[in-house]
């Protein structure tokens, strides 16, 4: 375990560049000469990614950028000390010693307690000094080795003991509870599970031994973690989340007063959330954790800011990720439908208020089928399936958008919120309303003190009961009339479109579709495309070309990179990139947008200007040759539901080659710095 750091990945005041992504992909490429990574580019990409989600710079002058790559072979440390120091993201400045800590995607649980046990020594203050006098590389190297040498196999528990000796003698009043030093229980993880995991962990319990709080600390890393005692939860006053992840095992904690924050403001304020855990303890309408089971909600909830508007933005995107199945497998089930029995299926039948679908299925069965036959009759039965499943749609959206918020106790009166909003004509905005507010309610609901024998009743009878009153009676009697109101401002303003005014829908459009990627903007636009797609396929035309639009405009990312990696550039792209591209071939086919992502996540700045180009190009044609789509999801495969198919793809090829031609170019004439001159020569010196 300790050649995990050699004296040829050591840099001591080299300058290796002038930002910190310079500073990553110097490490990466040093890595990767001494033959323990098979691609450094590949290595700087998932470092690079990972510093983007959060950065790495630690108070102090530290920075500790890492990544579990495949590109790397051998667990490997690689550090640089550098003058004058980089930022990396730290509010007292640039940092100086700069660990790049590269780990196998499959790395085995010795090595992660090893790259643990590091970023724990980066705590100490006889560490960092040490590295900070060194005038050799291979004194970094004994210095290192000497922290990690006596790793642990697994991640365990703080120890309680001694937490509970300083807490008798130091915590001072404001960190007492009738009497007693504070009982507090904590559980840190990160991303990757290696660095600010433990870090945090030890800073949280370095800070609880000083103010006298009796503390416990479960790091959740990749090493594996050693849960808590459970009598030691049952008898803490409160509970700290330092994560970016979910908390593994998160029922453990229900009912506890809660106080959650990503995992760096473990490492840089330890001694406020303490407190803040304390006076949680002493409130009792503070924040707790959900008692009802661990659900999806609820988890992701642990890792996410608490904020209002963090709360919100989640619940939004909870809804729309739970509506998309149902909108995607109806609709493609209306356009099986329209593919084997006509779009004459959906047209009200002569004579009837229903429509010829309704009217076959009403008349007729599998053993007595209509004049037009067999196919005609199993189109019906697509058509039917798709319709009932668009039904759920508003209500769908409404109910995982209240479960965003208060978890499954949320579920109930969402779902009638949305039913609500269906019936009172509010449609998608309608949705997003009646989630929230029977989201809210049902949260507030669960944070009642109720006795002992209700308990029991409030999941199941008391919260879908009073949420479903409160929330959709305000729809009924309040929101619901000028909600309708606006739906049909809006219909009318999209059937008043002309010209000019189509084509800026869809340049709107194309940018939202490929400004992320799946993110939030790009389900905005998608949800809206969706969610009034109904509304297409029973006459509004319109919504039928906005669902065209968003459909081409997505699947132009993966397919320009795919062009520009495989065909246009592919000496601008690393191997595994070039392999990447051959995927996006077929991902871009079939509108999965997420087929750019690789390529993005290694040079977001160049490729989503690239991809954001195209897609308003192609946003812009297709509305403007006025492509209409009955399918909500499938790309080229849906052709039988697309009209003016042959329109459409020439749309998706002009988008694709526009932003295939300008990554190459930006790839080719907008580079920062070229890497491969002098990372070599930093090597042979070190």
């Amino acid at each position: 375990m300790t050649e995990i750091i050699t004296a040829e990945l050591v840099s001591i005041d080299e300058p290796l560049g002038a930002d910190k992504r310079a500073v990553i992909e110097a490490l990466a490429q040093r890595v990767a000469l001494q033959g323990r990574a098979t691609d450094g580019a590949r290595l700087a990409a998932d470092a690079w990614a990972r510093e983007e989600k959060d950065e790495t710079g630690l108070p102090g002058g530290i920075a500790i950028p890492h990544a579990k790559s495949a590109a790397v072979t051998q667990a490997s440390l690689a550090f640089a000390r550098l003058s004058p120091g980089v930022d990396f993201g730290a509010e007292d400045g640039g940092a100086d010693l700069v660990f790049l800590i590269a780990a196998p995607d499959t790395a085995a649980e010795e090595h992660l307690a090893v790259l643990s046990k590091l970023a724990r020594s980066l705590m100490r203050d006889d560490f960092t000094a040490g590295l900070r006098a060194a005038t050799t590389a291979d004194e970094v190297v004994a210095i290192v080795r000497d922290a990690i040498s006596d790793a642990p196999a697994a991640a365990a528990p703080e120890t309680r003991a001694t937490a509970r000796a300083t807490a008798e003698t130091s915590a001072d009043d404001a960190l007492m509870i009738n009497g007693r030093p504070a009982r507090i229980v904590a559980v840190t993880a990160c991303a990757t599970g290696i660095a600010h995991t433990f870090m945090a962990a030890d800073a949280l319990t370095a800070t609880g031994q000083k103010e006298g709080v009796d503390l416990t600390v479960e790091p959740q890393g990749s090493s594996g973690y050693k849960a808590i005692d459970q009598r030691i939860i049952d008898e803490a006053d409160a509970v700290i989340f330092a994560v970016d992840v979910d908390v593994r095992e998160q029922a453990r904690f229900a009912g506890k007063p809660v106080v959650r924050s990503g995992v760096k403001r473990g490492i840089e304020q330890p001694a406020q959330m303490l407190r803040e855990a304390v006076a949680a303890a002493k409130n009792p309408n503070a924040a707790r954790v959900p008692v009802a089971g661990a659900g999806a909600a609820a988890s992701a909830g642990s890792a996410a800011p608490t904020t209002l508007g963090g709360t919100v933005r989640r619940a939004l995107l909870t809804g729309v990720s739970y509506m998309i199945p149902f909108v995607a497998g109806g609709g493609l089930l209306i356009a099986l439908g329209f593919a084997l029995a006509g779009y004459q299926i959906a047209s009200p039948h002569e004579g009837t208020d229903v429509n010829n679908a309704v009217y076959t299925l009403q008349n007729f069965t599998l053993w007595n089928l209509p004049d037009q036959g067999l196919l005609y009759y199993l189109g019906a039965v697509a058509f039917q399936i798709g319709g009932l499943s668009f039904g759920f749609l508003v209500p769908a959206l409404a109910g995982y958008i209240a479960y965003g918020i208060a978890d499954r106790p949320g579920i109930a009166p969402g779902f009638v919120a949305g039913a609500v909003a269906s019936f009172m004509g509010a449609g998608f905005i309608g949705a997003i309303v009646g989630g929230l507010l029977a989201g809210l309610a049902a949260w507030w609901l669960n944070r009642l003190e109720v006795p002992r024998w209700l308990r029991g009743l409030m999941p199941v009878v008391i919260i879908p009961l009073l949420g479903s009153i409160f929330a959709s009676g305000l729809l009924l009697m309040v929101f619901g009339g000028p909600i309708a109101a606006l739906s049909v401002a809006l219909n009318g303003w999209l059937s008043s479109l002309t010209g000019a005014g189509v084509i800026l829908l869809g340049v709107i459009l194309g940018l939202m579709m490929c400004f992320d990627l799946g993110g939030p903007v790009n389900k905005v636009a998608y949800g809206f495309a969706t969610a009034n797609l109904a509304q297409g396929i029973a006459g509004d035309e319109r919504y039928l070309q906005i669902m065209a639009a968003v459909m081409a405009a997505g699947m132009v990312p993966p397919l320009a990179m795919a062009l520009a990696s495989t065909v246009l550039g592919r000496k601008l792209f690393t191997e595994p990139e070039r392999e990447n591209g051959k995927a996006a071939w077929l991902l871009g086919a079939a509108f999965i947008s997420e087929g750019a992502i690789p390529f993005a996540a290694a040079d977001v700045f160049r490729v989503i200007p690239a991809a954001m180009l195209g897609g308003a190009v192609t946003g812009a044609m297709s509305m403007a040759f006025a492509v209409t789509s009955r399918a909500p999801h499938g790309g080229v495969f849906v052709f039988f539901a697309i009209d003016n198919f042959w329109l459409w793809m020439f749309s998706i090829a002009v988008g694709t080659v526009i932003s295939a031609v300008t990554v190459v170019l930006l790839k080719r004439y907008a580079r920062r710095r070229p890497i491969d001159v002098d990372v070599p020569a930093v090597a042979v010196t070190a």
